[in-house]
């Protein structure tokens, strides 16, 4: 489902329901050159996990390429499934339910937020949330 908001802002970003799905589709594929084709060159990519407030950041494309390159290398297969997304302006904010299969056999399963910011098309701050599960 999206609701699509502030058209005249939304499509000077360049956000499209189209653009969001050929962006998950690329995850799904663990594709990391597609993946990396709608960064910008000074895009930010804010980690849910770290020890600052904003998790963990990553700035400029051969930072975030490393990361998700990381993430590729280390399962047997990650897969994001939408549940629902909302733009507003220059965001997306994208709800996934993201299961992931570890070389090592171990099983992620969580639900996420990325909150997407664009300018003409590329997204320059990818902002990631999730819920970590304890014991």
């Amino acid at each position: 489902m999206s609701i699509f908001n502030s058209k005249n802002s939304t499509q000077d970003a360049g956000i499209t329901p189209d653009l969001l799905d050929k962006i998950t589709d690329a995850y799904n594929r663990n594709d990391i050159d597609a993946v990396m084709s709608f960064f910008a060159e000074d895009a930010v990519f804010d980690h849910a996990a770290g020890p600052d407030v904003n998790g963990t950041r990553f700035t400029g494309l051969d930072s975030i390429r490393c990361i998700f390159q990381g993430l590729f290398d280390n399962v047997e297969s990650v897969k994001w499934a939408p549940i629902d997304t909302r733009v507003s302006g220059d965001k997306a904010y994208c709800e996934f339910h993201r299961v992931a299969k570890l070389k090592s056999g171990e099983i992620q399963d969580f639900l996420s937020v990325d909150i997407l910011t664009f300018r003409e098309g590329l997204i320059i701050h990818k902002d990631t949330f999730y819920k970590n599960r304890t014991s």
